[in-house]
């Protein structure tokens, strides 16, 4: 979902530039990751992503809101667009936000988001098997309607964990969110309730690793990777050097787990490939590791490091402090009128 118009999205050089000493670490910026850049036009809101497990190096993705029921595959050696897949026998998407691939091969599209600020009194999840060829082509898709024990709440982020198949949902607050488990298996008949499970910070997509181990979250200013163990996020987790991407919207394991894609929003969008730890090592979440406040306590609910080196601290608190002051000034002034 777009908080503020591409014309007024916040630059990463005029948060720095609210903060004292920012002069030093905007003259010294990382090396750039190997990714690729979505290069078709009609790909202007990609919001979600999900690596292909049947067609190496392809990526899944979608447009937010009401763009039609349409899927998009990405070949990340071109940037090209290779299938856009047209959805049958759902109803018209409100606000697609997210993608996973489950292990039964099958693609969930999200259509979670609410641009009414969180008062659907319900969801949709759409399932429709991966294509074995790519190519232009209408699939029938299952469409699954849900809802929240605790009731309505807008979000981003849809998760499939790889070995169980059940599906998650994160949802998205200003103070902080929840992630929310679903049934066992979805069904097509009546309402599928997801319950919360854990608080997590402000979340705009998500995904586990290839085996399961992990979940990783992100937000527009940072992501956090959580030992995933008994269906829950465990500890403070740990934080992931995410991109600035001004609208990040989507993040997804590459298929061997080594690496992660983040996305974001804006026509010809760079997709940025981040190195991570080998698959199996357990992510750290001892005294030594960045550490996380509960959710709503403040500017580390956005996932900015919080342990004892004090300077480094202030520093992250101020630049989330700065940035999210800068959106959702731009959200209060730019929101979109809500769907009928």
């Amino acid at each position: 979902m777009r908080l503020l118009p591409r014309s007024t999205a916040v630059p990463a050089a005029l948060v720095l530039a609210l903060l004292p000493g920012a002069a030093v670490a905007a003259e010294s910026p990382a090396a750039p990751a190997p990714g690729f850049t979505i290069g078709d036009p009609r790909i202007k809101e990609s919001s979600g992503l999900a690596a292909s497990r049947v067609h190496p190096g392809v990526y899944w993705t979608h447009n937010d809101s009401d763009d039609g029921p349409y899927v998009y595959a990405v070949d990340s050696a071109t940037g090209k667009t290779v299938a856009r897949v047209t959805l049958t026998g759902i109803g018209t998407p409100r606000d697609v936000e997210a993608i996973s691939l489950g292990p039964d091969g099958q693609l969930y599209v999200g259509d979670i988001g609410d641009n009414r600020g969180g008062t659907w009194d319900h969801v949709w999840v759409y399932r429709f098997p991966e294509p074995k060829e790519l190519g232009d082509r209408t699939v029938k898709a299952e469409q699954f309607t849900a809802t929240y024990a605790d009731g309505p709440r807008n979000a981003e982020a849809l998760m499939v964990h790889p070995v169980t198949g059940r599906v998650y949902i994160a949802s998205k607050n200003e103070q902080g969110g929840g992630l929310y488990e679903g049934p066992e298996r979805l069904s097509a008949d009546g309402r599928n309730v997801f319950r919360k499970v854990a608080d997590v910070p402000w979340v705009t997509d998500g995904a586990f690793s290839p085996d399961g181990a992990r979940l990783t979250l992100r937000g527009y200013f940072s992501a956090r990777t959580y030992p995933w163990n008994d269906g829950r996020p465990e500890g403070a987790g740990e934080r992931i050097d995410a991109p600035w991407q001004g609208q990040a919207e989507s993040v997804t394991y590459t298929p061997d787990g080594g690496t992660l894609m983040f996305g974001a929003e804006g026509a010809s969008s760079r997709v940025v490939a981040v190195p991570v730890a080998p698959a199996g090592s357990p992510a750290p979440t001892g005294p030594g590791s960045p550490q996380q406040p509960p959710a709503g306590a403040g500017p580390g609910a956005q996932g900015v490091p919080t342990g004892k080196d004090g300077g480094g601290f202030a520093k992250g608190a101020l630049v989330l402090a700065a940035g999210t002051a800068l959106v959702l000034a731009g959200k209060r002034l730019f929101r979109r009128r809500p769907k009928a």
